[in-house]
Order: C-alpha cells, then sequence, then structure tokens
C-alpha cells in the first residue's frame, strides 16, 4: 500500500472507492439526500460508495426517523438496508453502492465500521449493540467480516484492543471533528497487522468534504471484492493523514487525550 503523495508519475491507480458515507434516509446527523450523494460523488471521479451509515441506539429513536425502539429487530434492519436500496436506485448504473455499516455498541463510545455484510449478518445478531467489542470481534471474524475501529483518537473515543480488530481507519475527512489522523497513523504504524483504511465521512454538502476512501486499479462492485481489496493491501489511502500535527493533539487534546497517549505507548 502506498499514500497518493508517495505514488509516482504513470501509476495507473484510477478507481476510486468511499469508505465511510452517510445518508439522510437513515443517519439523523446526515443531510445529503441518495440523489445528492450520487452527484456529488460522481462529480469529484468516484466510481463506488460504500454506505456507512450508523447502526446505533440513536438510529432507532430520534426526533428525525421516529421511535422504533418497539419494533422488531427485523423492522429495524429493514429500515438500515432501505438506506442503500435508495441510493443505489438514485446511481443506477452510474455509480457502484456498497452495503456497509457504522455499529456503535452500547457497551462503549466507540465507532466500528463493519465491511462485508450484505445485511445477514445484522439480521442473525439481534443482540448485537448489546455485546462487548471482543464478541463482536468473534461473530465478526467468524463470518468473515471486516472490523475496523473509526477515527479512533476523537477525543469522546477510546483505542480498543488491536488484537480485536482488523484495522482502524487512518484518514477521515469529517469537518467539525479533530479525528487526529497523524495520530491514528502513528499506532497503525506500531500495529502493522492493521489494514489502514479513509474516508471524507461525508454527511452534507455544506461541510462534508469528499477527500477519503481509496483508489485501486479495477472498480469494486461486491461486499467480496471490497474484502478482498483490503486484505491484500492492494490500494492507495486519499486523504493526508498529517494535515493535523502531532503537536495539536497534545495541546488541545486536554489531559484526557494526554492520558489516552501514554496508555497506548504514544508519549512519554
Amino acid at each position: 500500500m502506498i499514500y497518493l503523495s508517495q505514488q509516482k508519475k504513470g501509476n495507473k491507480l484510477n478507481f476510486k472507492t468511499e469508505l465511510h458515507c452517510h445518508s439522510t434516509t437513515v443517519s439523523k446527523c446526515a443531510s445529503a439526500t441518495p440523489e445528492t450523494i450520487v452527484e456529488t460523488y460522481l462529480a469529484h471521479g468516484y466510481t463506488t460508495v460504500v454506505l456507512t451509515d450508523h447502526f446505533s441506539r440513536f438510529t432507532f429513536n430520534n426526533k428525525k426517523h421516529g421511535d422504533r425502539r418497539g419494533h422488531t429487530h427485523a423492522q429495524r434492519v429493514d429500515f438500515f438496508l432501505d438506506g442503500t436500496e435508495a441510493l443505489r436506485a438514485a446511481a443506477g448504473d452510474r455509480l457502484f453502492v456498497i452495503q456497509g455499516c457504522e455499529l456503535r455498541l452500547n457497551t462503549d463510545d466507540n465507532d466500528y465500521q463493519i465491511y462485508g455484510d450484505s445485511g445477514d449478518f445484522l439480521y442473525a445478531n439481534p443482540d448485537i449493540m448489546d455485546i462487548d467489542i471482543a464478541e463482536l470481534s468473534r461473530r465478526t471474524h467468524e463470518a468473515g467480516l471486516l472490523l475496523i475501529q473509526a477515527h479512533p483518537f476523537r477525543n469522546e473515543m477510546r483505542i480498543s484492543d488491536p488484537r480485536l480488530l482488523d484495522g482502524i481507519e487512518v484518514y477521515n475527512g469529517a469537518v467539525g471533528h479533530d479525528s487526529r489522523n497523524d495520530i491514528a497513523l502513528r499506532w497503525a504504524e506500531r500495529c502493522p497487522h492493521l489494514i489502514r483504511t479513509s474516508g471524507s465521512d461525508y454527511h452534507r454538502t455544506s461541510n462534508g468534504l469528499v477527500s477519503g476512501g481509496i483508489v485501486t486499479d479495477a472498480p469494486i462492485t461486491s461486499n467480496t471484492q471490497l474484502i478482498s481489496v483490503l486484505r491484500s493491501g492492494g490500494y492507495t489511502i486519499l486523504g493526508d493523514p498529517y494535515l493535523l500535527p502531532a503537536k495539536r493533539f497534545i495541546a488541545e487534546g486536554g489531559t484526557v487525550k494526554e492520558e489516552e497517549m501514554r496508555r497506548v505507548g504514544l508519549i512519554d
């Protein structure tokens, strides 16, 4: 794997895939419609979008989409998958759309990207939000999926045991959050088994910069292909993890984040 800034002239990697995107259809914090997402990503030269709407307690109880806590688990999953179907309908044959998921457990405040599931895994695990990260890791790996910790160095996040993860997001392009991508990259370098991913974390046109994802030498058209590419490392990261210097992490992160850095051995 190489970074975009390190590409040599003449490199033929030219198919762009977004790995972190939200739609207003499901994610209460997003305002981008399926039509807006399609036009935005086509304008930026993307071939594929992995839609990673939020799957959490907030998804199913909010003013925007109503209270679904009384619904069956299958009904909640149906609602969640409707977001991808709406995006596919808007895209037609102009853009590949792949089902993803950004899961938040009730047992911690971290966000985890699950890649490889088209819905079967969610349907089969009605207690998915009530388990801990160790059990989530066991189940996703048993199902052949990839478990990636998203933006692990935001203020409200904690680093999960890397032995339980397949990878971490080393570049998150969300405006309004300090994801401290350079620190995430440093952490990934200390854990060489971790897959490194990148995503725009696109929510809306007003602050949603399309800057993340990966570039490959063939279009990614399915979850099976996505997992294969990520495991192989045969892709280029979009986005520069060094846009935020490490000193900003220490200066603005506060004592909590300094303690977190010390806990994982990134500072003395």
